[in-house]
């Protein structure tokens, strides 16, 4: 079942101690599954708790890694897998900068969370993401404002491993229930754009779909 390999995954983070919150998640999982799109849910610190198996599919040649599988953590992955940059488009500018300015934004109002510091730990780890989150993320974020920041219904490119769908963009789009945040949960579904995607065809416009990417994304 798609709610106990997910809630493996994402150990050792506790399940939850109420036996009807564990049975909301084990339904909540049944209805990820029966989602076209790929779909994850997690907890504040990105740890995935649920993920259905257009998510697996999407990701499903990236290669082994100790701490950055899309499966464990989103953030992480997006961070830190050198595998990334095949499946998310545009990796640096669409991907990288929003995530490290929410992971900021996190960091600020949970600043004592020891999964957080780790994180953060490892991006000073790597001396062009340190100096990228210290410097150049507060110059990024001031240059494209709120909504460049805000990840519910940005537009990012795709690369996904099935030709149907290929490269691509995807929207994404954060419906989060209300039990799902009493956990602390946030669910994020990555709706994939076949239709414009097949409508321009292999002349269409790449410069157009990075403007909008990086004006409405990034």
């Amino acid at each position: 079942m798609a709610y106990q390999a997910g809630w493996q995954r994402s150990q050792p983070r506790p399940v939850p101690a109420s036996l009807e919150a564990q049975a909301y998640l084990q339904d909540y999982a049944d209805l990820l599954e029966a989602l076209p799109f790929p779909s994850v849910v997690f907890d504040h610190c990105w740890d995935v708790v649920l993920c259905n198996d257009a998510f697996e599919t999407l990701f499903a040649g990236i290669g082994p890694h100790p701490t950055a599988m899309p499966s464990h953590n989103f953030l992480r992955f997006v961070l830190f897998h050198p595998d990334a940059s095949t499946v998310l488009g545009e990796h640096e500018s669409s991907w990288c900068l929003p995530m490290l300015a929410n992971f900021a934004d996190a960091v600020k109002r949970h600043d004592q969370d020891r999964a957080l510091q780790s994180i953060r730990r490892d991006i000073a780890q790597d001396p062009i993401m340190d100096a990228a989150y210290r410097h150049g993320l507060p110059h990024w974020i001031r240059a494209v404002g709120p909504d460049g920041v805000e990840s519910d219904g940005a537009v990012r490119p795709l690369v996904h491993p099935d030709p149907r769908w290929g490269r691509t963009d995807c929207r994404i789009v954060i419906d989060t229930p209300k039990s799902l945040q009493d956990m602390g949960y946030t669910r994020m579904t990555l709706v994939l754009r076949e239709a414009r995607h097949a409508a321009a065809g292999p002349g269409r416009a790449h410069k157009t779909r990075n403007g909008a990417a990086e004006l409405r994304a990034v």
